[in-house]
């Protein structure tokens, strides 16, 4: 079965940085786009970057986190990475990945097949 297991949640301090992993089974990996939404409390989930399918495909980002978060996606591993540096405090959210297949990276929820079941990031000020 189809499953997607995020990792690399944690508490940091404002100015520092976290390593998201989202560990993909159970489909045709590069066949899908990947994306990381995030949802914060009393929040609606929203998008934070995406990677369109295929061998490398195209990343896609929020305004919010351009410049400072990195998308980037191993085929092989059958792993999507989000490399987070300069973190602030509104960066805090449970952080989810998600799968489209054929997807070209896009920014509605309603597109993504496939969720994980998420991971907490904390940026302390």
């Amino acid at each position: 079965q189809v499953q997607l297991v995020e990792s690399g949640g944690g508490l940091v301090q404002a100015g520092g940085s976290l390593r998201l992993s989202c560990a993909a089974s159970g489909y045709t990996f590069s066949s899908y786009a990947m994306a990381w939404f995030r949802q914060a409390p009393g929040k609606e989930r929203e998008f934070v970057a995406a990677r369109s399918y295929g061998s490398t495909g195209t990343p896609y980002y929020a305004d919010s986190v351009k410049g400072r978060f990195t998308i980037s996606r191993d085929n092989a591993k059958k792993t999507v990475y989000l490399q987070m540096d300069s973190l602030k405090p509104e960066d805090t959210a449970v952080y989810y990945c998600a799968a489209d297949r054929y997807g070209l990276g896009n920014r509605d929820s309603l597109r993504y097949e496939y969720w994980g079941q998420g991971t907490q990031v904390t940026v302390s000020s």
